[in-house]
């Protein structure tokens, strides 16, 4: 069954806009296990404005725009991370993390480590701009120090030929393409340019 969990190498990358695309070409349903900041909106609403796919409810919504463990705490929630199981859904399925895959869910979970309970393969969003190369590997060694399978690397932005190419070399991933910032973004924009990106059968579609 086609199972994802797509992660970034930073906040406000263009992670929940790639998951969108990615949600929506595969047909999947979408679940954001953990939303931290709803002043903006939930990633959730974005995704579902963008994709028009079933989306799950959150295990857990959190007021503060920052660290899940964080938020939870200026909230006054524990998060339980048995509350964290996959859904049971059928068909196919997008997980999205929040920030970095060494985000904190709690004081003792990196999302990482979420990732490796999980069992599911991970597609890596990075941004294109400056500093991509070291966030990059550094994301792809914490993954594969925990035995996550990587499916890719995703890039959002500008091309940047040799910075996608060398930490594809260099992190020895799959480039699976690169999403342009999208001025509009529209659900339409956003199918057209990932179609245009991307190959389905890399996601074993």
């Amino acid at each position: 069954m086609t199972r994802f969990v797509v992660t970034g190498t930073d906040t406000d990358i263009g992670k929940t806009v790639f998951a969108a695309a990615l949600t929506d070409a595969l047909g999947a349903s979408y679940w954001k296990p953990v939303q931290a900041g709803l002043d903006d909106g939930s990633d959730s609403a974005r995704v579902g404005a963008l994709a028009g796919v079933p989306v799950l409810p959150e295990a857990y919504r959190l007021t503060t725009p920052c660290s899940p463990h964080r938020a939870a705490e200026i909230d006054g929630v524990t998060i339980d991370p048995a509350r964290l199981a996959l859904p049971d859904v059928a068909g196919p399925l997008v997980v999205e993390g929040a920030g970095g895959v060494l985000v904190p869910i709690t004081r003792e979970l990196l999302y990482a480590d979420m990732m490796a309970r999980w069992g599911l393969p991970v597609v890596l969003v990075a941004r294109t701009g400056l500093g991509t190369i070291n966030h990059s590997l550094l994301s792809i060694e914490a993954l594969r120090a925990r035995g996550v399978a990587i499916v890719g690397i995703a890039f959002i932005g500008e091309a940047q030929e040799d910075s996608e190419a060398i930490i594809a070399a260099i992190g020895g991933v799959r480039r699976l393409g690169r999403l342009p910032r999208l001025d509009p973004l529209t659900p339409e924009a956003l199918r057209a340019a990932f179609a245009a990106q991307f190959d389905l059968a890399d996601f074993g579609a």
